[in-house]
Order: structure tokens, then C-alpha cells, then sequence
């Protein structure tokens, strides 16, 4: 799945753009004394970067990515000023989501900017850096050069923002006559959070490792051993979060007076009070029945919800700054559905020694075939007894699931299934290619991947081949829109789904993010933070969805995704199990929530969605998912009445994790945010 935060990974500062209108073999062809970067993961190699400078100075650059069938063909030509930032930028070529058009130039004091998604102009006073929405990775090149040129290490952005790099470590790549020492930096004021980016010892941008690599061909080899280097010069920083944020109760707690949500009962119950000792749940009931302890903190809950603590069930993990976000949404339980398993451990490991603050995380590891779309973070299996070991090897490492993937042979799925459900691992994921979802059901799936796999089921047959690439996305948005829900592949689907008890983490939000906005459009997951997060950041937001192809318009695709959300509210009709999670940057949970609304689903039944049925979907709904006496005090105090309106879950006020306390408002200054959500 493309996820909002790739962007910050590929082209650096920005999101990606919005098809071409340079043809890509009109860009830019590198020269042979270019420098080559090899753009690659643990899933093996996804594309090539060139960057080189032209006798006057001009930067050149050009790059080629396929991401599991989402292709980039992107070029740049950049032409410093005077005061060694970009005077001229012309970008040219094809993302996702469409045309990669972007210019800027600055003339007469005067910075111009147009690019997919807005257009714009400001003095140009100072010397400040134009913050691309794309292009290559030379733009952070540039950027991160004169970043670490600058004055106290602080570099004005265009159009809006400051950005500044701090040292973290050093690490000695290569060897022979090519060993150097490169240097990391953390880069604040682009993201939420810092982005972590390579340098060399003149101050010239090396490399990023962080998920997808980008490193010089020579150096390409070093990228486990260097990211290594980044996780534990950045983990450094997580216990000085912990240590600050979290308030451990010297006795018991009581919440008085809120509006209780009960999870098992599906309804929202008013005047309740909640005491809480020892990390654990020791009372619920009526505020006037309630005996609070002699000595507890109370916290008077008048106007307040008390919900259990969130999950997001489809949350790919990207540092330790994941941690106090998902917290500051009330978040305390994710299910991580496939990631680097080794930083998966890590992170376990500095939680149980109170060295990290995280909420707890329920991990699949993920097993994909071999082939141009293997999933980036995949555990690669050439054959089926590859595929049982690595079953095998997901239990001794403590994992509660495998997820497979498109290229992994479906002709594999029953006895590597089999093997997982004799080790206790729950089975989940995208639908190979080549088959139906009814087929990777009957061969034993406990749940799928996103809401896309639901309706494949009722796509032609000319997709399945293929449709581990692009056309998982592309077919739904071409032919959803003229399905016949009560048809009988759909009906048989869902009638075998809720039969089952298969579960559906169907991904809302991310869909939405690709079918409906244009370019220069905010999704409602993200509307509610403007203003809170860094300018950069929130205009990657306005990247828009897919590009729709020249034989349909965008009113086809926003018609086929009005389909999806009749089909989970068909769904969840029927008694299939529904499961929250986002697949995005972490901070869509409660728009997810917000569709479910809108596709019928009471609020409680929402809700419900991402508290009690996930904690079910793992086996821990004994100790968590619900308030009950007995149970861990995973809670979190909103302002507002979610019965109500669901929105007012984002009003997060207080946390507790384990029955430590925690301020929201403190949580979203840690995770990079200046403020509350609307």
C-alpha cells in the first residue's frame, strides 16, 4: 500500500506529485561519470537515482522507482543563486499520482512557485530553500548540503517553515581505498518528526536507510549496517521521552462523573466512575455507587468520555516518535501488519526495559514471494519450504501473525497456513496473484488485507494476473462503481466471511486517499490537523489520490470508492468482524471511524471496531479492549461525547497505559505537533 509518509521517503521534504506531461523518454539521460545511487529495501532493489552538475553549476538529476507496480519517472534541473540556494527548479515526469510538473524561480526579490498541488509567491529577502512537493533525491541533497552550510544549522524553507540538523553518530562505510566515515543527522522542522539523513565528511549528502535506501552503488551493501547505526543513535533519544512523559500513580486512580463507553455491552453509559490500582481496572459502576479509595487522584470526568484504549489494526511502524503519537490519539494498542521483523524485536525489547514509550504492538511478520513487486519489508520465500520456515521462525520470534503478499505462490498457501495454525499464528494479507480472495479463504485466511481484496472478488478475470502491481488499485477504481453488490460473488463472499468469523481490516481511509481527492486537496483524515503540524508537512497532505486513467474521470473513481463504502456497511450488516486500522501516517484512526459511520455502523459499533473486536482478533480481549473490572487500565479521557459525534475521540485529554498516566497535549508536543486537533 502507498502510504502518506512514503513521500518523505522518496522525494525527500514533500509528497510525490499529481500522468506526465513530459514522456518519460524525454527526461533527462544521465551521463556515464553520474553518480548512481541504488534505491533499495530488505525486499530487494526498487529503482536507480542519478544525480550529476553541469560545468555552470546547474544540478541534474534523474530516477526511476517501481514500488510494487506505483511507478516514478521523475527528472530535475536545478540552478543555484548567488547565495548557493535554488534560483531556478523545473521538475518534469510521472508519479502515482499523476504529472510531476513543478517550477520555482526566484527573480527581482521575488519567489515564485507552481507545482501539482498549489502555486504561490513570497519575498525572497533571506536565503531560504524551496521545499519541493517531488522530484528526485538530489532535491534533499541539495537541501541537506546547504542545510548543514548554514548558520547554527538552521535553514529557512519556502513556502513556509524552518528546518534544522542536529548530529547524531558516525559510522565508517566501505573498505580498501573506498572506506569513509559518514555522518548522520537528524533533520527537524520538515516532518512531525526527524527525518534521519546521511552525510558525508565535506558536508555532501551520502544516503538515507530509513525503510527504502537510497545509497551510492558502491556503498549499496552497507544499508543494514547502517540503518542498524541510525535505530541506535536515534533510540538514544527515547528513554529522555519516556522518563518525561509518563507519571506513574503512587496509588489508586479514580475517574468520576464521565460518560462510560462499554464495549462488550455496545452502549454508552452516563455518570460512571472508573477506579484504577496497581495498572489494573478494580471498579466500574455508577459514580454514586462507586467507593473511591481513601487517597486516590481523582479526576473529575464531568463533560468527559472514558473509552478503552484505541487500536490501530493496520499500522506499519516508522520510528520511535510512532510511540507518543498513537498515545496522543488515545491509541494504545497497534497491530504492526508487517515491517523489518529485527527493528520489530528491537523495539519490544527497549519497551519491556522502560527504555521506550509505546503503546503495546501485536506484529505479523511478512512473507512475500520473489519477483519486481516483492513487498519492500518482505521475508522473501523462493519455496514452500521456505515459506513454512519462515512461518516457523515468525512464532520463535514472538509474533502473533503472517501477512503474505502478492508475489508469494498461492499454490504455497494451504500447507504454509496449515503450519501456522498449527503454531497459534492468526493468517491474514493481501491475495496473491492469480486468485480470488474466496480461494486464500478456503485455503485457510483468518482475515484480509484492506477493502480492495473484498471487492477484487467481483472484478474480471483478465486482473488476477497481474493485479500484485497497480492493478489492486486501478481495477476497483475502474469497475467498482458497476458492481452489483447483491451478485452472487459478493453475496457468496460475504455470506462465507460472517459464516467464518473471517475478519476484515478493510483500510478505509487509505482508499479514500486514493480514489477521491484531486491534487491540492486535504482528506478529512488530515483537515482536522492544519495548522498543528510543520508547513511541509501538511502540504504533502494536499498530494491528491491516484491519477485516473485518460478513460474515466474522478468522478468514476469517487463513484467506485461510494461503492466500497456500501460494501462494508453490507459487511458489517452480514456479521462479518470488522477490524480498525489505516495503513497511513498514524493519525487517520479516527476518520476511519468516521467513515464506518457513514457506512451505517452505530457509534458504538464504530467504536467497538477499534477497542473490543481487535483485542478478540488477537486473543486478548480477556485483558484489554473493554473497561471491566479485572482488566488493564488501557484508557483514554476525550472531551466530548463520540455517542454523539465520533470526532470527538481526536479530543484526547489524559491516557493511561498500564495504568500510567499520560498528557495528551504533552504526547502531541513529543510526537512534533504544536496543538490540539479540531
Amino acid at each position: 500500500m502507498k502510504r502518506r509518509l512514503l513521500a518523505l521517503a522518496v522525494s525527500g521534504l514533500l509528497s510525490s506529485s499529481a500522468l506526465a506531461q513530459t514522456p518519460v523518454d524525454q527526461l533527462a539521460k544521465p551521463p556515464a561519470d553520474a553518480r548512481h545511487f541504488i534505491i533499495e529495501s530488505t525486499g530487494g532493489k526498487h529503482g536507480d537515482s542519478w544525480s550529476w552538475t553541469l560545468p555552470d553549476g546547474t544540478r541534474m538529476a534523474r530516477e526511476s522507482m517501481n514500488l510494487r507496480g506505483q511507478v516514478w519517472e521523475i527528472d530535475y534541473r536545478g540552478v543555484p543563486g548567488s547565495d548557493g540556494m535554488p534560483a531556478e527548479i523545473a521538475i518534469h515526469g510521472v508519479t502515482p499520482t499523476g504529472d510531476a510538473g513543478e517550477t520555482f524561480m526566484v527573480s527581482g526579490g521575488k519567489a515564485q512557485w507552481k507545482s501539482q498541488i498549489d502555486a504561490g509567491s513570497a519575498a525572497y529577502t533571506a536565503p531560504g530553500f524551496y521545499a519541493t512537493v517531488g522530484g528526485p533525491m538530489d532535491t534533499n541533497a541539495w537541501f541537506l548540503e546547504r542545510l548543514l552550510a548554514s548558520p547554527g544549522k538552521s535553514l529557512r524553507l519556502l513556502p513556509g517553515g524552518e528546518a534544522h540538523a542536529t548530529k547524531m553518530t558516525t559510522l565508517a562505510v566501505g573498505s580498501g581505498a573506498a572506506q569513509q566515515t559518514v555522518t548522520l543527522w537528524s533533520v527537524s522542522g520538515v516532518s512531525t518528526t526527524p527525518l534521519p539523513i546521511w552525510a558525508d565528511a565535506q558536508g555532501k549528502f551520502f544516503g538515507v536507510t530509513s525503510g527504502i535506501a537510497w545509497l551510492p552503488e558502491a556503498y549499496a551493501g552497507e544499508m543494514q549496517r547502517m540503518e542498524a547505526a541510525q535505530v541506535a543513535a536515534m533510540a538514544a533519544q527515547a528513554p529522555i521521552i519516556a522518563q518525561t512523559l509518563v507519571t506513574v500513580p503512587k496509588g489508586a486512580v479514580a475517574f468520576t462523573h464521565v460518560r462510560l463507553f462499554d464495549a462488550d455491552g455496545l452502549r454508552f453509559l452516563d455518570d460512571q466512575s472508573v477506579v484504577v490500582s496497581k495498572g489494573v481496572i478494580t471498579a466500574v459502576g455508577a459514580a454514586r455507587s462507586v467507593r473511591v479509595p481513601a487517597g486516590a487522584r481523582v479526576i473529575d470526568g464531568k463533560g468527559m468520555t472514558l473509552v478503552p484504549g484505541l487500536w490501530d489494526c493496520h499500522m506499519h511502524i516508522g520510528d520511535d516518535y510512532t510511540g507518543p503519537q498513537e498515545l496522543s490519539l488515545g491509541v494504545t494498542s497497534v497491530r504492526d501488519p508487517g515491517n523489518n521483523d529485527q527493528l520489530t524485536i528491537e523495539r519490544r525489547t527497549r519497551v519491556a526495559a522502560g527504555q521506550l514509550l509505546f503503546p503495546h504492538v501485536y506484529p505479523s511478520s511478512l512473507i512475500d514471494g520473489k519477483g519486481p513487486y516483492t513487498a519492500q519489508v518482505a521475508n522473501v520465500a523462493t519455496s514452500q519450504d521456505e515459506a513454512i520456515a519462515l512461518v516457523r521462525k515468525a512464532k520463535a520470534n514472538g509474533f502473533t501473525g503472517v501477512k503474505f503478499y502478492g508475489t508469494f505462490n498461492p499454490a504455497w498457501l494451504p500447507a504454509t497456513i496449515a503450519e501456522a495454525h498449527k503454531l497459534g499464528i492468526h493468517v491474514h494479507g493481501h491475495i496473491p496473484a492469480g486468485i480470488r480472495t474466496s480461494t486464500a479463504i478456503a485455503d485457510g485466511y483468518d482475515e484480509v488485507t484492506h477493502i480492495n481484496w473484498i471487492m477484487m472478488e467481483a472484478m474480471p478475470d483478465s486482473v488476477l494476473p497481474t493485479d500484485n502491481g497497480i492493478g489492486r488499485f486501478e481495477a476497483p477504481g475502474r469497475y467498482a462503481k458497476d458492481v452489483d453488490l447483491d451478485g452472487p460473488a459478493l453475496k457468496g463472499l460475504i455470506a462465507t466471511m460472517a459464516q467464518r468469523h473471517i475478519y476484515s481490516d478493510p483500510t478505509m481511509v487509505a482508499f479514500e486517499g486514493l480514489y477521491v481527492p484531486e491534487n491540492g486537496e486535504l482528506s478529512p483524515s488530515y483537515a482536522p490537523f492544519v495548522g498543528t503540524m510543520p508547513p511541509t508537512t501538511e502540504r504533502g497532505f494536499r498530494a491528491g489520490g491516484f491519477a485516473v486513467p485518460k478513460d474515466l474521470t474522478r468522478a468514476d473513481y469517487r463513484a467506485s470508492w461510494a461503492k466500497m463504502v456500501a460494501l462494508l456497511g453490507k459487511m458489517h450488516k452480514a456479521g462479518v468482524p470488522i477490524v480498525a486500522g489505516t495503513d497511513g501516517s498514524g493519525i487517520e484512526i479516527i476518520h476511519e471511524l468516521e467513515i464506518y459511520r457513514e457506512a451505517g455502523f452505530s457509534a458504538a459499533e464504530a467504536l467497538a471496531a477499534a477497542t473490543i473486536v481487535p483485542a478478540r482478533l488477537v486473543g486478548q480481549d480477556h485483558h484489554t479492549g473493554s473497561i471491566k473490572v479485572g482488566k488493564t487500565a488501557d484508557l483514554v479521557l476525550v472531551q466530548g461525547d463520540p455517542s454523539q459525534r465520533i470526532g470527538d475521540l481526536r479530543q484526547t485529554r489524559l491516557v493511561m497505559l498500564d495504568g500510567k498516566l499520560l498528557d495528551a497535549d504533552a504526547l502531541r508536543r513529543a510526537a512534533g505537533f504544536s496543538g490540539r486537533p479540531k
